[in-house]
Formats: structure tokens, C-alpha cells, sequence
């Protein structure tokens, strides 16, 4: 299948082939944090993104595409009024995020994503960024993104990075939610690379998935 008709039976959102989409049972969570999620335009194209999915279940939440270099996005006007503005950022310098204390206002949650070499290159690329407070997640449980190698012991997809930094904020619910988006997307993925059986599919499959089944698959032409 060439590129631009798999392109075309994906979804534009989750980027799953479309009977395999997730986007209908996707969450819309209240959270006193806001989400910016500063997105660089190759991530943005990738079928293994996770940012915008976790942009798209949180209703306080902002995407900003940057490094295309027609409209490069190099200042943010970032809108903090009555939050505290925070970059979730592994620098040496950041302070590992806490839990806000009581009468704290809401923070304004700045997340970069896009590769590690990307992310970490982000601070100095996008005008305001270096003047905001530095963070990082507290040590947490190994991924359960299995769709990527990680480059780093502790690394994590973007949903995960903010699903537990809103847990870490504010507790409540958001990370339980997205984390079960995470795991239909990673569970239907594998299945349809015939990695997982279909009884190993938590909560099923959808209408209209067995067409994308793995023995439905042709084989690649292999070639003299």
C-alpha cells in the first residue's frame, strides 16, 4: 500500500487505520491545569504521536506547531493570566513538579514534544520559554508505551508525561483516563501487527477492525 492511500485510511487524529479508531470513546476531562502543548511539525505527522490525542481529552488545552520554517513559531503569546506558567522540561535545572499547595493558582503547563534531540532544543528555539520555570515528573513506573524505543531509561510518551503531571498537580481522575486511551491505541496497534491476539484487545474490538486483521494483510512483494 503506498503512502498516500495509507495516509488516507487513517484517522486524522488518533492515526489509526479507521476501523480501528479510538477518537469516539475519547474522554473530555476538567482539569484547573492548562495544557500548551508546543508541537514540532515532524512529530506532528508521526502515527506514534500521543500529544495530540491528550490535547484533544483535555478541554483546557492548546496546541502550537512549530519549526516549519514558512511560519516558524518562535513566540507563543502565551496567555498565563491567573496561572502560574511551568515548562515540563528534563533539564538539570528543572525542579522535580509537586503537588500544588492549597490556595496555589492553577499553573499554565507548557509541554514540548517532538523526539528527544527536538524537546530538548525547544527552550532556546521558542521565544519566552527559557524565562519559565523548569520541571520535571517525579520518578515514576517504567512506560507502557510499547510503539517506541526510548532513548533514555526513563522515557515516556507525551500523553504519559502529561498524564502524570497532572495527577502530580492535581490528582483527580485524568491520569487513570488517558492512560486507558493510551492502552486501546497501543493494544490496537499491536493487534493489528498481529502482536496481540484479539481476545488480548481490552474492551474489544470495533466494528469494522477485522478488515484490517493481521491475516487480512497482504504480504509484501518480495523481489528478485
Amino acid at each position: 500500500m503506498g503512502k498516500r492511500r495509507n495516509r488516507a485510511d487513517r484517522c486524522a487524529l488518533c492515526r489509526l487505520h479507521v476501523g480501528l479508531c479510538i477518537c469516539a470513546s475519547l474522554p473530555r476531562i476538567d482539569t484547573r491545569t492548562r495544557v500548551v502543548l508546543v508541537l514540532h511539525r515532524t512529530e506532528d505527522r508521526r502515527s506514534t504521536n500521543t500529544g495530540r490525542i491528550a490535547a484533544s481529552c483535555l478541554r483546557r488545552s492548546q496546541i502550537v506547531v512549530r519549526g516549519d520554517v514558512d511560519a516558524p513559531a518562535d513566540d507563543l503569546g502565551l496567555d498565563h493570566a491567573g496561572t502560574e506558567p511551568l515548562l515540563l522540561y528534563p533539564h538539570d535545572d528543572a525542579a522535580v513538579l509537586e503537588r500544588r499547595p492549597e490556595g496555589a493558582p492553577p499553573v499554565t503547563l507548557v509541554v514540548p514534544d517532538g523526539n528527544w534531540r527536538q524537546a530538548g532544543k525547544v527552550r532556546a528555539r521558542v521565544r519566552g520559554l527559557a524565562s519559565l520555570r523548569a520541571v520535571r515528573l517525579p520518578e515514576g513506573p517504567p512506560s507502557r508505551y510499547r510503539l517506541r524505543r526510548w532513548s533514555h531509561a526513563h522515557g515516556l510518551s507525551t500523553l504519559e508525561a502529561i498524564a502524570r503531571a497532572i495527577d502530580v498537580l492535581e490528582g483527580g481522575v485524568a491520569r487513570a483516563e488517558l492512560e486507558r486511551v493510551l492502552d486501546a491505541l497501543v493494544e490496537r496497534t499491536l493487534w493489528v501487527k498481529g502482536a496481540l491476539r484479539d481476545d488480548e484487545v481490552r474492551g474489544g474490538l470495533p466494528e469494522g477492525a477485522m478488515r484490517h486483521a493481521p491475516s487480512a494483510v497482504a504480504p509484501p512483494i518480495r523481489r528478485p
